[in-house]
């Protein structure tokens, strides 16, 4: 089952969003903004089951390996990565 990517568009009563305190300019937000996510999801789709637990959304496992090709990451590095760099998240999430 295809999970669900988060609604980046809703605020949170005590959580800023990103988008108010990161560069939009940055390159890996301007990255973001030019991929076809979509198609992605369509392409990646099919392999999905219907039912079950939902797996990790599209958009992130594709996300991840663009940005572990991109630095030459490996799983775990990755993983440290994006939880310490904010550019990171945004850069697989930003609509």
């Amino acid at each position: 089952m295809i999970g669900k990517s988060p609604n980046e568009q809703q605020k949170h009563l005590f959580l800023p969003n990103l988008t108010d305190f990161i560069n939009l300019q940055h390159q890996l937000c301007w990255l973001a903004n030019k991929l076809d996510w979509q198609q992605f999801e369509a392409d990646f789709a099919p392999f999905y089951a219907k039912v079950g637990t939902p797996a990790k959304p599209i958009r992130l496992m594709v996300g991840l390996l663009i940005l572990k090709q991109i630095y030459n990451l490996g799983d775990e590095t990755v993983m440290a990565e994006w939880v310490s760099n904010p550019y990171l998240p945004k850069a697989v999430f930003l609509r």
